[in-house]
């Protein structure tokens, strides 16, 4: 008899990263790198979204909301969201944007989509973007107009429902069965019925929507911007300040300085040129380039900006933190492998002062090229 031990097999740590095989099979393999490749290789994929309805449509709700920078933030996303999540098989949600916008409005849940390029905050007036709203409205004739509360939204939803003559339900923070429930007061909620235009409050609804909407673009005749008029009232528009003196946790456009940052005149320059408000990591600020109050992270100032920009950080957990609700993350670091790069949605991998050289020179390029079209 051979007593001899026959060797063991390997064993197979269970808390190993796995791969989940397209069949959906949990599946460990030895061999890190080779775990790597498989992952990548046969790495999860969500599964195709269904289209919440493909009609016939009988009727329609219609979603207005200003753009900005070619993006709807996301309260009016959650807006969009809201009217998709209440709308009927036989209902079209119609998207209608105020500016330039370029996302997918069928990931919006939008079945139709029409953007109105004249509209933007920087070209329109309350009296005009009125007048444009009750002719599409008499257009479309939509069941139900919602707008994000806020601003210029707010505004054009409370002057449409008072020239029209409809009910209105203002700080919306809930529809359910045919009610709404808006906010009163500090502590207290109200219930209402259903309005024809609801403006809702920030947070109504979840832009992460189980469907998608039909995307398609407005292929009918939309109606005209209307040609200003002569009047006893001249409406001198939205008069831009300095975006550098904005509060942080109010900035929808952030450059953030970090230790790579030594050349502050070029650094202002450049969030001058870009409309940015400025902002700087805890070394910067400690360091004495910047005012505490310019510090962003868990220490300092947590910002939900559209988009932000950070130059010479790397990127430390707590100023990870202060920058998670940001939408768009660009980061500009000569380390490839900084902890920013892991939260950026574009990296460039280069010298920060270079890049904002740059930058600056294709801005004021573009600013000569506009005057000389003007």
């Amino acid at each position: 008899m051979n007593n001899a031990l026959s060797p063991r097999p390997p064993r197979i740590d269970p808390r190993r990263p796995v791969v989940i095989t397209p069949a959906g099979l949990r599946r460990i393999v030895l061999g890190s790198s080779e775990g790597e490749r498989l992952a990548s290789r046969l790495g999860t994929h969500e599964a195709a979204k269904q289209a919440r309805s493909v009609g016939p449509f009988s009727r329609c709700v219609l979603v207005v909301a200003h753009a900005e920078r070619g993006t709807l933030d996301e309260h009016a996303r959650q807006v969009v969201a809201a009217a998709a999540i209440l709308a009927a098989p036989d209902t079209e949600v119609v998207l209608a944007t105020l500016g330039a916008c370029a996302d997918d409005a069928s990931a919006l849940g939008a079945d139709r989509l029409l953007v109105q390029a004249e509209g933007g905050r920087d070209q329109s007036t309350p009296v005009a973007a009125a007048a444009w709203l009750q002719a599409l409205c008499a257009q479309l004739q939509p069941t139900t107009l919602y707008l994000p509360d806020r601003d210029a939204d707010g505004d054009l939803g409370r002057r449409h429902a008072v020239a029209q003559g409809l009910s209105l339900a203002a700080g919306v923070v809930e529809i359910q069965s045919g009610q709404l429930r808006a906010r009163a007061q500090a502590r207290l909620d109200a219930l209402c019925d259903s309005a024809q235009v609801v403006l809702l409050a920030p947070g109504a609804a979840k832009t992460d929507l189980p469907f998608i909407g039909l995307g398609q673009p407005w292929s009918t005749e939309a109606p005209a911007w209307p040609v200003a008029t002569a009047s006893a009232f001249r409406d001198l528009g939205v008069q831009a300040g300095d975006a550098r003196t904005v509060a942080l946790e109010e900035a929808d456009f952030i450059l953030s300085a970090g230790n790579g940052v030594t050349d502050l005149a070029l650094f202002n320059q450049l969030a001058e040129a870009l409309g940015a408000a400025t902002g700087a990591s805890r070394v910067a600020v400690d360091d004495g380039r910047f005012p505490r109050a310019k510090q962003i992270g868990a220490t300092g100032k947590t910002v939900k900006a559209t988009t932000y920009m950070a130059v010479g950080i790397s990127g430390a957990v707590q100023h990870l933190q202060g920058i998670k609700a940001c939408r768009h993350v660009i980061a500009v670091n000569t380390d490839p492998a900084a902890a920013i790069a892991k939260r950026a949605d574009l990296v460039a991998v280069d010298d920060g002062a270079a890049v904002m050289r740059e930058l600056l020179t294709l801005i004021q390029q573009h600013q000569a090229k506009k005057k000389v079209t003007a």
